[in-house]
């Protein structure tokens, strides 16, 4: 076995997964997993900067995730950096930051590898499941873009696209209740982006729908009616479309308090877990997926992978 130290900086968040890979066996033992929302894309959108905040809190996280990987003495250890800092002009000042803290470069990927990572990831555990048929779509939603992948043991097809939870929310200026003006226009957006996937991704050649990511294991704590999230009891449920589309209309419809008070809600993704969760409903939709595999696993895990 290897012991490998990933971390994942997105838009929203930053995740770190320390574990012990097997190749032989295809076992990737967790001795780690943590996630802090830092909001590292918070205007980018508008700015095309990070802000000094943001880098602040990204900063803050990673000396502390650089305590942990000294404790449990990882072998080897990668950083990728995705969509918000691929945007920004001041990506150098990012960069810097995370070498002094832990010592390595942040790789800043492209979509496409992104997606590769994440197809691992989620993907790599089901292999000999005969209840789910292949071609897989996998869906990664995150905070500045979201990774379109389908593939069965190889990867056909990938693609990613501008459009977040973050995205959409700061676009929209989302708060409250969605207003109908605010939801057609976010659903403009995803159709848009739909479209320009299909330019690339075979989404209608896709027989399991696999969702990634705080948004979608958020859909499938809700789903499940849990009182405390339980990433074991979230990790490969199912979630019918019917169940995804009420979901979406409760959560476009709640203020903030309301939306902060559903129990496997964390606190970083209240403002941001509608338009995310539209994003889903706006792919079923598309593709025609009566349910969504929600899965725990995904582009950490598939960083993991890459160091063995």
């Amino acid at each position: 076995m290897t012991r490998v130290a990933a971390v994942d900086c997105g838009t929203n968040s930053i995740r770190l997964l320390v574990a012990d890979a097997d190749p032989a066996t295809g076992e990737l033992k967790d001795l780690e997993r943590r996630m802090e929302i830092v909001r590292l894309g918070q205007g980018v959108d508008r700015t095309g900067r990070l802000a000094p905040e943001a880098l602040e809190r990204t900063f803050a996280a990673c000396r502390d995730y650089a305590r942990s990987v000294e404790e449990h003495g990882a072998r080897r250890l990668r950083f990728v950096a995705t969509s918000a800092s691929r945007d920004a002009e001041n990506r150098d000042e990012f960069v810097q930051g995370v070498v002094d803290i832990l010592g390595v470069e942040p790789e800043v990927i492209t979509g496409d590898q992104e997606a590769q990572f994440s197809f691992t990831g989620a993907t790599k555990e089901l292999t000999g499941r005969t209840d789910l048929e292949k071609p897989y779509l996998v869906v990664d939603i995150g905070g500045g873009s979201t990774e379109f992948v389908v593939g069965d043991e190889a990867v056909r097809a990938a693609r990613s696209v501008d459009v977040g939870c973050v995205r959409l929310t700061e676009r929209h200026g989302l708060s409250g209740p969605v207003t109908p003006a605010q939801r057609e226009a976010m659903r403009a957006d995803v159709a848009a982006a739909l479209d320009e996937v299909e330019r690339s991704v075979p989404l209608s050649q896709a027989r399991t729908l696999v969702g990634l990511a705080g948004t979608v294991t958020t859909v499938g704590g809700i789903a499940l009616g849990l009182e405390a999230y339980d990433a074991a009891a979230i990790h490969h449920s199912r979630v019918p479309r019917a169940q995804v589309a009420a979901i979406v209309e409760r959560l476009l419809a709640s203020t903030h308090d309301e939306r902060a008070a559903v129990p496997v809600m964390h606190p970083g993704r209240v403002d941001v877990i509608a338009a995310g969760a539209a994003i889903l409903l706006g792919i079923m939709e598309r593709t025609g997926a009566e349910e969504v595999v929600v899965s725990e696993h995904d582009i950490l895990d598939g960083i993991a992978w890459s160091l063995t």
